[in-house]
């Protein structure tokens, strides 16, 4: 399993030897923290969970700066815990193989390699409430005929006679965007180990500064 979590820096353009430009998207990815392992004796599947995003200890509850074993003294000023330090972002990678980590274990963006395959999973934008031609791409009512107010409306929604109702998923206005996507099969252009960068061609999901998941691409 590779994977890792990060924050989208913003998109620019990388040349190569050839002078060929690449748009590209900088994510600052990790170092994420190894937080629990599950198998499938004791959960009933195999994954890693990671933690991303280093805050202060006040902005985490009880409950999980239990769950972290966040390092602090008792009242002898001994320091206990796993070595976690705190972290904000909590998010669970499916594998088959869960021998080779340890909670505390540190991962970085050396684990890719230029030229390696990966799937973003991101939020989209927020675009608030949309009709159905923004949404939907619907080509509105007819300009002519002395229609005055139907050029962006939805037209008919339902049958009055054999169906006499409105078919479930028919889609309408409503809320836009802010929804989980995945860009698949992205390409890993170039890593900067020392500022844990990573640049990935192509657009992924988000706007910037958003929260994204990279991960080994499914199809690949």
């Amino acid at each position: 399993m590779k994977g890792l979590i990060g924050k989208k820096v913003g998109m620019t353009q990388v040349f190569d030897d050839a002078g060929v430009v690449t748009p590209v998207t900088i994510i600052q990815a990790g170092p994420c923290f190894v937080t629990q392992v599950k198998d499938e004796k004791s959960d009933g599947y195999s994954a890693v969970q990671l933690g991303f995003g280093e805050v202060s200890v006040k902005r985490l509850t009880q409950g999980q700066q239990g769950h972290l074993g966040v390092m602090k003294a008792d009242k002898k000023g001994r320091r206990k815990g796993k070595g976690i330090p705190a972290v904000r972002y909590l998010r669970e990678f499916r594998t088959g193989k869960t021998t080779d980590y340890h909670v505390g274990q540190q991962l970085t963006v050396t684990q890719f390699e230029v030229g390696d395959k990966v799937d973003v999973v991101g939020k989209t934008k927020g675009k608030g409430f949309a009709g159905v031609v923004k949404r939907h791409n619907y080509a509105g009512g007819v300009r002519t005929h002395g229609q005055s107010d139907r050029w962006r409306a939805p037209g008919s929604i339902g049958s009055a006679t054999e169906m006499s109702r409105v078919p479930k998923g028919k889609t309408m206005a409503g809320h836009m965007g802010n929804e989980r996507q995945t860009a698949q099969n992205l390409e890993v252009v170039r890593i900067d180990a020392e500022r844990n960068l990573i640049a990935i061609k192509g657009a992924v999901p988000g706007a910037k500064g958003g929260l994204v998941i990279i991960r080994d691409a499914a199809k690949g």
